[in-house]
Parts: structure tokens; C-alpha cells; sequence
């Protein structure tokens, strides 16, 4: 009994912030207020389309959604630097989509200050795919100015920028307005009906998952002789914590969503894990992030999730979820099966994930019945954040206590001659974290 008492007690501001955030979690609400505004703005049924950040990622997205609502037209791009917004609109300008392209040259914005101009030039759905550092504050733009966003994963890179996220998604929600997440996984046809048999109880209460994201190494684009210090980060943004949380939240997210998606959204009692840095040593190609990490989640009653992923080249690859339960077990990728009780495998098709969220966003803005992803998309961030955090300080945290973390990784300007919050010293290269030495802040 007494350990029973100790777990409520040790839950209770979890279960606070449960309660606060609650009434997003189940992802839809109704209203009409943002159809009214939106849907018909153009007079035709058209909706107008907006880009903020035109990487690789970002043109994908615009294909994505405009292959979505054959009614969609993307009129507005913007990104920090202009050869990717030319980039962009050559690439989209081959596909099928292309004569829905109608970005002209006075829509097309470049700066820190290109996703505010974009808002404010009539557009009705705004797609966020810039680095996820800057998430937080357009998303809030995008929720204030009452435009529908498509928001990329991660969706911050600290805590304070979680907390931010929660916020705005409560007000998109009172506005009516929708909120689709880029966590495609959720919108797998596959994955989907994996996911809902286990939480129907097909293998009976889930007890342990393993998440397991090993891979290789990505894209890095070096250094132009004109670069600034923050023009070299913002260009090779996925190597810098401040900007891309780390590799574990930027891509591991899709794993840890999963695993907070079989325990019903609900965020661990703590994590405790190990991590470093073995093959990214040449500095300062890569920044100050991790190349390997392992997390444990701990939830009540004993239940854990185990999360291992990993960025090096020439080493054994494994992309895969394991949930294990009092019944059987299952595997949610790459098989969609279960072992068990009650034995099953997935035979028909998983469907086009990345085009299903556009459509699953553009269904709910014509219907008026919006969709808000706000919470879970938050949490998973989180998830990753903490597991960050474990890893560079050594410690075991609570959820609660990562929640509270005051630390904000933001510069003190946004603008190419401002110093970005991490700088290298006079050997050229960046600080990396300690465990057992760097500190939660």
C-alpha cells in the first residue's frame, strides 16, 4: 500500500497537467468559425496555401497537401535563405501539382520574418517546416492570426517551447481552428488499426515496448566562404541542439510517439538513460549533438519503454516497434502483427501517410469540424526533450521536473550577424554535453 501511495503521490502535477491539456487529447473538436473564415475565402472553394521553411521536408509537404485537396493552391513560400525558395519552386514546378503553384515573386519572402509575412498575405493554411527550434513561435503566429497550420515534428526543442505549444493548441482550439501534426505515423492505415488493437486489448495490458530507431548518417552542407556563424548553423541546422533538439528528438520522435500513443497519450513517472558522442568527433561539421543514445521511460506499476536509436554509418540498422503485453505481443513496424491470444496481421494497404495528415487537415477545415493533434504532438516532443535530458546530464528526471526545465535554447536576436547560442571557441569547435558534469537547468 505504501508504494501505491508514494506513486500517486509522485504523479500528482502529472496528473495536473493531464487534466489541463486533456480536453485536446482526443485530437477533433466541432466548430464552424474557422470554415466560415477560411474555407470559401477565396470565393470559390479554394484554400489558399502558405510554406514557412522550403527544405527538403518543407517542398515535400507542399506536394503532400496540394496532391491532398485538388482545391488546394499554394500562393505564398517563405525560408531564411532565398536559394532554397528557388529550390523549392523548381522542384514543385516537375510534379503533378505544378499548375497549382502560383507563388509570385512579390509571395515569395526570405529573412527571420518571412513566416509572419506569409501569414499576412491572405493565405488560409499555413505549412510549418522550418527547423523545429522556430516551431513554437510560428505556430503561435500561425493560431493568433487564425490560419489552419500543418505542423512538421518535432514541435520544439526545450520545455519552455513545449509548454508554448500546449498553450497555442488550447487557443486553436477555442478559435476552432485545426492543427494537424506531422507524427504521419498516426495516419498509417496500417499502423492505425495495429495501434487500436492493441489498445482494445489484443494483447492484453501492454507491460513493455521497445522502440528502436538505428541508423546512418545523414546530409550536411558545409560552409559557404560567406556564411556568419549563424548563417553556418541555420545551413546545417540538424547538427545543433538549440535548433533541432537533437537527433532523438528530431527523428526519434516518430518512435516515442508510438509508444506514448499505446499508453494513451499519458507521459511517463520518469527516464533515466546514457548516450554520447563515439563517431561524431570532426569538429565542427557536426555541431554539438549525439550520435547514440539510450532511454528508459518509466511508468506506473512497473510499466517502461525502452528506447534505443543511433546515427552511424556502416552499423547494423534496425527501424522497429515491439509492445509486449499480459496477452501476446506486437509488432506496429515494419510487420503489423500480432503474436498471441489472439493472432492477426495487417494485409491491406497502408495508404500515403504523408498525403493522408494533409488530407485528414483539409477534410476537417471544409466540414468545419476541426482537428487538433496540439497534445499529443507536445507530449512526444517532450518525450524526446526528456530523453535528452537524461542522457546529457547523467541523472534520472521526472516528467514534472523536465516540464518545469526553464532552460530556453534561443539566441538573444534573430538575424544573420547575431550570435547563435552556441559558439565555437578558438580551435573551431562547440562545446558537446557531459554526462555527469553538464547540469538540468
Amino acid at each position: 500500500m505504501s508504494q501505491r501511495l508514494a506513486t500517486e503521490k509522485a504523479t500528482s502535477t502529472r496528473r495536473d497537467f493531464i487534466k489541463t491539456s486533456g480536453a485536446l487529447a482526443g485530437g477533433a473538436v466541432l466548430g464552424s468559425l474557422a470554415l466560415e473564415r477560411s474555407a470559401h475565402a477565396a470565393g470559390d472553394g479554394r484554400l489558399k496555401v502558405g510554406l514557412v521553411g522550403c527544405g527538403g521536408r518543407g517542398t515535400g509537404a507542399a506536394a503532400n497537401a496540394l496532391s491532398a485537396d485538388a482545391n488546394a493552391v499554394l500562393t505564398a513560400v517563405a525560408d531564411p535563405f532565398a536559394e532554397r525558395i528557388n529550390g523549392c519552386l523548381s522542384g514543385l514546378a516537375k510534379q503533378a501539382v505544378a499548375d497549382r503553384v502560383k507563388v509570385d515573386a512579390d509571395h515569395q519572402f526570405t529573412g527571420f520574418d518571412g513566416f509572419q509575412k506569409v501569414i499576412e498575405s491572405g493565405v488560409d493554411v499555413v505549412l510549418l517546416a522550418s527547423p523545429p527550434h522556430f516551431r513554437p513561435q510560428h505556430l503561435k503566429a500561425c493560431i493568433e492570426a487564425g490560419k489552419h497550420v500543418f505542423c512538421e515534428k518535432p514541435v520544439a526543442v526545450d520545455a519552455p517551447g513545449v509548454r508554448s505549444i500546449l498553450e497555442t493548441s488550447k487557443l486553436a482550439e477555442e478559435k476552432g481552428l485545426s492543427i494537424v501534426s506531422g507524427l504521419c505515423w498516426r495516419y498509417h492505415h496500417a499502423v492505425k488499426e495495429t495501434m487500436q488493437r492493441i489498445l482494445d486489448g489484443a494483447i492484453g495490458e501492454v507491460l513493455s515496448i521497445q522502440e528502436t530507431y538505428l541508423t546512418g548518417t545523414l546530409w550536411h552542407r558545409g560552409r559557404e566562404a560567406t556564411d556568419t556563424e549563424m548563417a553556418y548553423q541555420m545551413r546545417n541546422w540538424y547538427y545543433f541542439t538549440w535548433l533541432s533538439g537533437d537527433f532523438n528528438v528530431e527523428q526519434h520522435v516518430h518512435s516515442l510517439d508510438k509508444a506514448l500513443w499505446a499508453f494513451r497519450d499519458e507521459p511517463p513517472l520518469r527516464a533515466y538513460g546514457l548516450g554520447g558522442r563515439e563517431v561524431r568527433k570532426e569538429q565542427p561539421k557536426y555541431g554539438d549533438i549525439y550520435d547514440h543514445m539510450a532511454v528508459v521511460y518509466e511508468y506506473p506499476d512497473g510499466k517502461k519503454v525502452h528506447s534505443y536509436c543511433r546515427q552511424q554509418g556502416g552499423c547494423f540498422s534496425n527501424v522497429s516497434d515491439q509492445f509486449l503485453g499480459t496477452k501476446g505481443r506486437a509488432t506496429v513496424t515494419p510487420d503489423h502483427a500480432i503474436e498471441g491470444e489472439n493472432p492477426w496481421r495487417f494485409r491491406g494497404e497502408g495508404g500515403n501517410m504523408y498525403v493522408l495528415e494533409h488530407e485528414a487537415l483539409f477534410n476537417a477545415i471544409r466540414a468545419g469540424k476541426p482537428v487538433n493533434n496540439g497534445v499529443y504532438m507536445a507530449r512526444s516532443t517532450m518525450l524526446g526533450i526528456l530523453g535528452r535530458m537524461v542522457c546529457y546530464t547523467g541523472k534520472a528526471i521526472t516528467w514534472d521536473e523536465a516540464m518545469a526545465s526553464t532552460e530556453t535554447l534561443a539566441p538573444s536576436s534573430y538575424a544573420w550577424d547575431a550570435d547563435p547560442p552556441t559558439l565555437p571557441d578558438a580551435d573551431g569547435k562547440y562545446a558537446v554535453a557531459i554526462p555527469g558534469v553538464t547540469k538540468l537547468t
